[in-house]
């Protein structure tokens, strides 16, 4: 769906209209002397806290972290950094390799 501009003089004649418009996943623009000052947006809901579904995806991942450990042994705090550089380095190749590009 399209956001839509609106003056705010407009806006305040037609808010039931627009607020329709934000609950069927519309944006509006509100602006005031052609400049924005507001936007109407849908407010998505987060879904209510499920402290089971927490917790067992917790002990999932403990039970993986358990296996891995016994497949492989432990692992180090200076893997763990060494990943978190190398991840690093990907992403700043690849940010620089799309820099170029253009």
């Amino acid at each position: 769906m399209e956001t839509q501009t609106i003056g705010l003089f407009e806006a305040k004649t037609h808010l039931s209209e627009l607020v329709a418009r934000a609950e069927q996943g519309g944006e509006v623009i509100i602006t005031r002397h052609n400049k924005p000052v507001a936007k109407i947006v849908p407010i998505h809901v987060a879904p209510p806290f499920d402290a089971e579904r927490r917790k067992k995806a917790v002990a999932a991942l403990r039970a993986l972290g358990r296996e891995i450990e016994q497949k492989h042994g432990p692992i180090t705090t200076d893997e763990i950094v060494q990943w978190v550089r190398e991840g690093r380095e990907e992403r700043t190749g690849r940010i620089l390799k799309a820099v170029r590009k253009k």
